[in-house]
């Protein structure tokens, strides 16, 4: 392969690190490329999923002895713990590399301080390379590490005159089937999917993940219901063998997600319904809003969001807007609330 820059390389191991949304959870996504002494790349490796080799073991694997000499390029600051698989710093020191460039330092005091570890064995160490982009890749672990709790994505489709759903409930399809399938993209990226129990009712969704042709994904995230009344019937398809299905009485969004961050939820997409995001919206604990826009008028009917307690416009919840994408005949808009995530 050919020669490269750190900053090259590091957005291969960024890139190389998505490989592993939907799947290393609850651990981060970790993406590495092994440079030889003519800084040509020799491997490439990325953390799949959790007991598996982490991304340096996997870059140092296909890179062999060309790894001598050589450096290290990973996402996030190569680890310094034994877990379910050895730590990553005497992988590196094992295999003679030569120097470490990292983007994010590893937050947690069980696993970080490897630079430190790696610098005392007289690897030369350089930090912070593309730190921004790899720490949004990241960005719900490291969320979840730092809060304790599950980054949380609202996911949502709406008329252009912002409805969910027609005055009589019908709400198949708001959006076309490019949108929807992108929809099936997101989920897989996640580690669980929240709905409320109105949705339940109204709708009797499956919330599993399908491919293009409309199969069953391999890999299913968690199907959450929050059903503190205990009104949903064990007859709902949610309760099906497609995925595995867990309801929550928690009463209220912050013990919900605590108790999904103890079941090593770390990425929760939250699609329904409008009272049910609305308690979310009020308490703050959204972090990213993805909502599919079509081009449809319906006047009357269900709104995206309620129970938000915003009386004034003073009191509106500003979002920075991210990405503004043309899906087939729909749109997707993502945006973020103006503070620190």
């Amino acid at each position: 392969m050919v020669a490269t820059t750190d900053e090259a390389a590091m957005t291969c191991a960024i890139d190389l690190a998505a490989r592993g949304l939907g799947s290393s959870s609850p651990n981060p996504i970790v993406g590495a490329v092994v440079l030889d002494a003519a800084e040509e790349i020799v491997g490439e490796g990325w953390h799949e999923r959790p007991g598996e080799a982490h991304a340096e073991v996997a870059a140092l694997a296909m890179a062999g002895h060309r790894a001598r000499g050589g450096t290290m390029v990973v996402s996030l600051e190569p680890c310094a713990h034994t877990g379910r698989t050895g730590p990553c710093t005497q992988a590196l020191i094992a295999a003679g590399i030569h120097r470490v460039v990292y983007a994010v330092a590893d937050p947690t005091t069980q696993a970080g301080g490897g630079a430190d570890v790696l610098r005392s064995a007289g690897m030369e160490i350089t930090g912070g390379v593309l730190a921004e982009q790899a720490a949004r890749s990241n960005e719900a672990w490291l969320l979840a590490e730092r809060l304790r709790r599950p980054f949380v994505t609202w996911k949502y489709a709406v008329t252009l005159d912002g409805r969910t759903a027609a005055a009589d409930r019908t709400s198949r399809w708001i959006t076309g089937g490019q949108a929807r399938a992108d929809v099936h993209v997101l989920r897989a990226q996640v580690d669980a999917v929240l709905i409320g129990a109105g949705t339940v009712l109204a709708d009797d969704p499956q919330l599993t993940v399908r491919d293009a042709d409309g199969a069953q994904a391999a890999r299913q995230p968690l199907r959450v219901v929050a059903d503190r009344r205990g009104l949903v019937p064990p007859s709902a398809r949610i309760f099906d063998a497609a995925a595995p299905t867990w309801v929550s009485k928690a009463a209220d969004p912050a013990g919900l997600l605590a108790e999904l961050y103890a079941r090593d939820v770390r990425h929760v997409l939250l699609e329904g319904g409008a009272c049910l995001a609305g308690s979310f919206v009020r308490a703050g604990l959204v972090d990213r809003v993805v909502a599919y826009v079509a081009p449809t008028l319906l006047g009357d009917g269900q709104p995206a969001l309620c129970g938000t307690r915003i009386g004034t416009i003073g009191s509106a919840r500003r979002l920075r807007l991210d990405d503004v994408t043309q899906i087939g005949s729909d749109v997707r808009i993502t945006a973020r609330p103006e503070r620190v995530a």
